[in-house]
C-alpha cells in the first residue's frame, strides 16, 4: 500500500503543490465575490446547460445538442456582458492589491481620528432626531463620477455642517455627501444601488445605495436610518447595524488602521494631581 502511494507521488513537484495552491485560492476568491450576489443564480443556469449539453450528447439527442452547443458558444458573449459588475469589481479589486496600494487618505493620524469624530458626532445628533444621512469615504477607488452628480462643496467636515446638509427639506438633504481626506466634495449625490436579492425589504433606498457603492468600490459608508435612527456602516458590500457614536468611531478606526491614542503616564499623572 505504501509502495502504491510512493509510486502515485512519484512526478509529483514541489511547484505542482504552489499551482494547486493558487488555483484554490483564487477558486475562494471567486465564490467571495459572488457570493449574495446574482452571479450564483446565473453560474447555476450555466451549470444546467453544461450538464443538458453533455446528456443530450450521450443519449443521441443531435437536435438538441447541435442547439445546446451553439447557445453556449454564444453564451461566453453573453457571460461578459452579464458579469460585467463582477468583473469590474474583480478588476477593481486586484488593483487595489497591496502592490498598487497608497496610503489611506492624505491625513495624519490625528486628522483621521477628528475626522472620525465629527462624522460620528453628527450620525449621533442626527439618529436622536431620526434625520436619514448617507456618508461616503473615499478610499483608494476614486469617486469622481458621483461627485459629479452632486452639488459641489469642497469645505472642510465638521459634526455642525454634515447635520446641517441633511435637514429635511433643504435642497441637499437628499442623496449622499462624498468625502475625500477631510473634505466633503460634494452632496445631493447619486449612488448605484445594490443588486442583491437577498436584502431584507425593511431597508430602504439610503441603506441599498450605501451597500451599492461599496460593492462598486473600496468606499466606506456610514447611514442613519430615517425610520429607526439606527446607525450603520457598509464595507465590501455588507452591512453591519446598531451603532453608537463610541462603536461608529471604533469601527471607522479599525477600518483605515488607526491606533487609538491613550494618554500617557505623565500627562494623566498631571491630569489627576492638577
Amino acid at each position: 500500500m505504501s509502495l502504491q502511494i510512493l509510486e502515485l507521488f512519484k512526478g509529483f513537484r514541489l511547484r505542482d503543490l504552489l499551482d494547486i495552491a493558487i488555483v484554490a485560492f483564487v477558486s475562494y476568491e471567486a465564490i467571495q465575490l459572488i457570493r449574495g450576489t446574482r452571479a450564483v443564480q446565473l453560474l447555476k443556469g450555466l451549470v444546467v446547460l453544461v450538464v443538458s449539453t453533455k446528456l443530450s450528447e450521450w443519449l443521441g439527442l443531435y437536435t438538441i445538442n447541435w442547439i445546446l452547443r451553439n447557445a453556449m458558444t454564444v453564451g461566453v458573449i453573453a457571460l461578459i456582458v452579464v458579469f460585467q459588475p463582477e468583473l469590474r469589481r474583480a478588476l477593481e479589486q486586484l488593483g487595489r492589491g497591496k502592490l498598487f496600494s497608497t496610503p489611506l487618505f492624505g491625513l495624519a493620524e490625528d486628522e483621521m481620528n477628528q475626522l472620525f469624530d465629527c462624522i460620528a458626532e453628527a450620525a449621533e445628533e442626527l439618529s436622536k432626531e431620526q434625520i436619514g444621512a448617507l456618508v461616503v469615504l473615499e478610499k483608494q477607488t476614486g469617486l469622481n463620477e458621483y461627485i459629479e452628480t452632486g452639488v459641489k462643496i469642497e469645505g472642510r467636515v465638521s459634526a455642525k455642517l454634515l447635520i446641517n446638509i441633511f435637514i429635511p427639506n433643504t435642497p441637499l438633504h437628499d442623496g449622499a455627501v462624498i468625502i475625500r481626506n477631510d473634505r466633503i466634495m460634494a452632496a445631493s449625490c447619486y449612488l448605484p444601488l445594490t443588486a442583491n436579492p437577498n436584502l431584507s425589504k425593511e431597508l430602504g433606498t439610503r441603506h441599498r445605495a450605501a451597500l451599492g457603492i461599496t460593492e462598486e468600490t473600496d468606499a466606506v459608508a456610514v447611514v442613519v436610518s430615517e425610520e429607526t435612527g439606527v446607525i450603520s456602516v457598509a464595507k465590501d458590500g455588507k452591512l453591519t447595524r446598531y451603532l453608537d457614536a463610541e462603536t461608529l468611531k471604533n469601527m471607522l478606526r479599525d477600518i483605515y488602521e488607526i491606533k487609538e491614542k491613550r494618554p500617557s503616564i505623565w500627562s494623566s499623572w498631571r491630569k489627576n494631581n492638577a
